[in-house]
């Protein structure tokens, strides 16, 4: 079925969609490691993005390795190009990103992070997500992600380059 777009979701068509690609990730607390990634971002014509993100190792000779991160939330835009997100993590992980949207580019950084009691040291987090110059037709989307997590500072721990699948 197909929604009509929300007038407040304008700022943000840019991600609606699939995207599919590969990245790196790195962190004091463990060993390099390169991965692939599918984003979700999709509406039911309600003033909210639907996010989906599952990951998966991609293993030195480049083949698909063991199932890594997922990730599921709502993107709701706000008055003055702001932006509300929240993510929850099967890890026991949730976050409220706060942050901006201008010119096809969102910088957001972490209100809160609520965890479980299993769940691993996470304090804080900051995400880019922007599309990439054009580059034969068509532009990827490239995102980093910035994490304090068990005693360490806020440093990058992942980044990647997506390209719309479809």
């Amino acid at each position: 079925m197909e929604f009509e777009l929300h007038p407040d979701l304008k700022p943000l068509e840019f991600l609606l969609g699939t995207w599919k690609g590969a990245g790196v990730g790195d962190y004091p607390t463990i060993e390099a490691f390169n991965f692939g990634q599918e984003v979700s971002f999709t509406h039911i014509g309600k003033p909210y993005l639907i996010y989906a993100s599952r990951s998966w190792l991609i293993e030195q000779d480049g083949s698909v390795g063991r199932p890594l991160a997922t990730e599921t939330g709502y993107w709701r835009p706000q008055p003055d190009n702001q932006l509300e997100v929240t993510l929850a993590h099967p890890t026991g992980i949730v976050e409220i990103y706060v942050g901006n949207v201008a010119f096809n580019r969102i910088e957001m950084q972490t209100d809160v992070v609520a965890r479980t009691q299993t769940a691993k040291e996470v304090t804080a987090g900051t995400r880019m997500y922007g599309l990439l110059p054009e580059k034969d037709g068509a532009r990827d989307l490239g995102w980093v992600y910035e994490m304090a997590a068990m005693g360490e500072p806020l440093q990058v721990h992942l980044s990647a380059q997506l390209k719309k699948a479809g």
